[in-house]
C-alpha cells in the first residue's frame, strides 16, 4: 500500500503573514484532496484553518516546550513522527532553517523553503536606482514552496469558503444584519502604515452618514481610541477587545460587505474570506507582494507617487525616508469614501 503524502507547512510570524498562507492551503487542498497537511504556527493562529479538509495544525510553544535548539530538536521530533513525508519551509528564518536541517539529516523527508526575494526587494524600496516594479507576490512563493516539493499549485479561480451564519455570541453582541456592513481596521503595526486619525475620522464620520453600519477592529491597545467614535456615531460599533477570540472575529469579517485596511493582517483575513478589501498604502507599496489575494489592483489607495517618488521605502514600514513621515496625508479621505460607495453600490 502506498504511504499517504503528508506535509508539514512551517511559518510563525506576524498574523497577516499567516493569513496570506491560508488561500494557497485551500487551493492546494482542492487540487490534492488525498494529501494531508499539518500547518505549524502559534496556538492563537488555529481558526485561520479550522474549516480546512485534510488540513490539521500544530500550536507550536516557542516560550517553553520548543524553546531554544533543544526545544527545537524535541519539535523536530514530534512533527517527524507524524509519518511526514515533506517539510515546507514557508519562514525560513534560523528557527525553520534548524528545523529544515533536522529534518535532512535524520529522515528521508523532501524539504523545500520559501524565496523571500531579498535582493529584489532591497532594489525595489532602495532611494537610489530605484527598480520600481511588481515582483512576485507573497501568495505565488507559498505556492512556489509546493512546486518545489512537486506539488503544481494554479492559484487562479480562487474559491472563498463557505460564508457561515453570524455566531451566536456575535448576534448577542451586535444583533442581525439588516443594512451594509462596513469594516475599518484603522491601525497597523507602524505609524508609517496608519492613515492619520484626523483623517480616518473624515471617513468614518462621512460613510457614517449613509444607512449602513460600521464596525471599527483593533486590538486591546486600541480600545481607548475607538471608544469614542463608538459614543460619537449612533450607528459605529468598536468590537476592541469585545470577541473573546480569533474564530469570532473571522465569523463578523465574513459578514461584512467591505473591509477598509491599512496593509496589514485584517485585510488578508478579509481577503482570504472573498471580503471586498479596500487597503490604505503609506511608506510600504503593493508592488512589494503583500497586497490582498485575490483583490482588484484599484482597491489599493496609495499615496502621491509624483510627490513622494522614492516610494515605497520599506518592506514593512518600519523604515521612513526623511521629508517621508507624512505620505500617508496625500491621499484624501474623499478617494477612500468614493471607493467604498462604488463598491456598495455594485452591490
Amino acid at each position: 500500500m502506498t504511504k499517504q503524502q503528508h506535509i508539514i507547512v512551517y511559518r510563525l510570524s506576524a498574523m497577516g503573514d499567516v493569513a496570506m498562507t491560508v488561500p494557497i492551503i485551500r487551493l492546494f487542498v482542492s487540487q490534492y484532496p488525498d494529501v494531508k497537511i499539518t500547518f505549524v504556527s502559534r496556538a492563537f493562529l488555529k481558526p485561520l484553518f479550522d474549516e480546512i479538509p485534510n488540513v490539521s495544525f500544530f500550536p507550536v510553544d516557542t516560550k517553553s516546550k520548543h524553546k531554544g535548539f533543544s526545544g527545537l530538536y524535541q519539535l523536530f521530533k514530534e512533527l517527524n513522527s507524524l509519518n511526514t513525508t515533506h517539510f515546507a519551509d514557508a519562514h525560513n528564518v534560523l528557527r525553520s532553517k534548524v528545523i529544515r536541517l533536522f529534518f535532512s539529516l535524520f529522515s528521508k523527508v523532501k524539504t523545500a523553503k520559501i524565496d523571500k526575494g531579498r535582493k529584489e526587494k532591497k532594489a525595489l524600496t532602495r532611494h537610489n536606482n530605484k527598480i520600481f516594479k511588481q515582483l512576485k507576490t507573497s501568495h505565488q512563493r507559498y505556492a512556489d514552496v509546493f512546486n518545489k516539493l512537486g506539488f503544481e499549485i494554479n492559484i487562479e479561480n480562487y474559491t472563498p469558503p463557505k460564508n457561515e451564519p453570524l455566531s451566536l455570541n456575535n448576534t448577542e453582541l451586535i444583533g442581525n444584519k439588516n443594512k451594509h456592513w462596513i469594516g475599518i481596521a484603522p491601525f497597523a503595526a507602524f505609524e508609517s502604515k496608519t492613515y492619520p486619525e484626523k483623517l480616518m475620522l473624515k471617513v468614518i464620520e462621512e460613510l457614517s452618514q449613509n444607512d449602513l453600519h460600521i464596525f471599527l477592529f483593533g486590538g486591546k491597545a486600541d480600545i481607548r481610541k475607538l471608544r469614542p467614535l463608538e459614543k460619537q456615531f449612533s450607528n459605529v460599533t468598536s468590537i476592541a477587545g469585545k470577541l473573546s477570540n480569533l474564530k469570532h472575529e473571522l465569523n463578523l469579517i465574513g459578514k461584512l460587505d467591505v473591509m477598509i485596511s491599512m496593509d496589514s493582517g485584517n485585510a488578508h483575513f478579509a481577503a482570504m474570506l472573498g471580503i471586498d478589501t479596500v487597503t490604505i498604502w503609506g511608506n510600504t507599496h503593493p508592488y512589494a507582494g503583500f497586497a490582498p489575494f485575490n483583490q482588484p489592483t484599484e482597491n489599493c489607495i496609495l499615496p502621491d507617487l509624483e510627490k513622494y517618488p522614492a516610494l515605497p521605502c520599506s518592506i514593512y514600514g518600519n523604515k521612513t525616508l526623511p521629508g517621508y513621515e507624512n505620505v500617508m496625508e496625500s491621499i484624501p479621505p474623499e478617494k477612500i469614501i468614493n471607493k467604498i460607495k462604488e463598491i456598495l453600490s455594485k452591490k
